[in-house]
C-alpha cells in the first residue's frame, strides 16, 4: 500500500502499530488481520491486484471502505466469471454508486480477469505465478525502519513483476502498485520492526508453503 512506510504509533488500546494505521477502526482491523500475512488464494490475489488498480489517484481507505461493494459488483473477484463480463455489465458498473465509477479501471479489471485466466492456466494458479516473484530475504533490510521503508515504494522484484504483467497484457499494474500488492499479500513483510503485528507475520511466513508452479513446458 502506498505511503504505508513509517514508524509505529500506539493506538487507544496501547498496541504499537505501523504509523499509517492511526485510530481508524477499519484500518486497525485490516492492519492487524490482513496486511502482510501471506496469501495463496487466487481470488484474494486477483481482488487485491484489481483494487490496487482502482486505488490509483485515491486513498486505500476509500477503496477499503468500498471493498464489499466491489466484491458484490465483480462476482467475488472470481476471474473466470469476470472474464465473461461484456458491455452491458460495464454499463451497469458505471451506474453503481457504491464503487469507483471509472471506465478505464472497470475495463481494466475485466481485461485483467482474462489475463489472470491465462496465467492460471500456464502456471497452475495465480498464486504460483505471483509467489515466483517473492524477493530473496538477502535483498531485504535487516531492520525495517521508517527511513528504510521511505525508499521502498518499489523494488527490483516489483519492477520485474510489473514489466512481466504488462508484457502479458495486464493494465494498471505499475511498479508502485505492484509493490503495494506485494506488501499486502505477504510477499514482503513491511511491518516496521517495533510494530506488534510484525512477529505474527514472521510466524505466518514460516508456516506458509509457497505454491508450486505446474507451468507447462513449451510444446506439451
Amino acid at each position: 500500500m502506498q505511503s504505508e512506510t513509517s514508524r509505529t504509533s500506539a493506538g487507544a488500546d496501547r498496541i504499537r502499530r505501523c504509523h499509517w494505521v492511526g485510530e481508524d477502526e477499519l484500518y486497525i482491523a485490516y492492519h492487524d488481520n490482513e496486511w502482510g500475512f501471506p496469501v495463496a488464494d487466487d481470488r484474494r490475489l486477483f481482488e487485491k491486484v484489481c483494487l490496487e488498480g482502482f486505488q490509483a489517484g485515491l486513498s486505500w481507505r476509500t477503496i477499503l471502505g468500498k471493498r464489499e461493494a466491489f466484491r458484490e459488483a465483480f462476482a467475488g473477484f472470481d476471474f473466470e466469471r469476470v472474464a465473461r463480463f461484456g458491455s452491458r455489465d460495464v454499463g451497469g458498473l458505471l451506474k453503481n454508486a457504491r464503487i469507483v465509477r471509472h471506465r478505464g479501471k472497470i475495463e481494466s479489471t475485466i481485461n485483467n480477469s482474462k489475463r489472470a485466466r491465462e496465467l492460471a492456466d500456464e502456471f497452475g494458479s495465480l498464486a504460483a505465478y505471483f509467489w515466483s516473484h517473492e524477493p530473496d530475504s538477502k535483498t531485504r533490510p535487516a531492520k525495517l525502519t521508517r527511513d528504510a521503508l521511505a525508499t521502498m515504494s518499489t523494488s527490483a522484484e516489483s519492477i520485474a513483476l510489473s514489466k512481466d504483467l504488462k508484457k502479458r497484457g495486464w493494465t494498471f499494474v505499475g511498479p508502485t502498485t505492484v509493490y503495494a500488492f506485494m506488501q499486502a499479500m505477504g510477499l514482503v513483510n513491511d511491518h516496521v520492526h517495533d510494530c506488534a503485528i510484525r512477529i505474527g507475520v514472521v510466524d505466518a511466513r514460516k508456516r506458509f508453503r509457497v505454491p508450486a508452479s505446474t507451468r507447462r513446458v513449451a510444446g506439451q
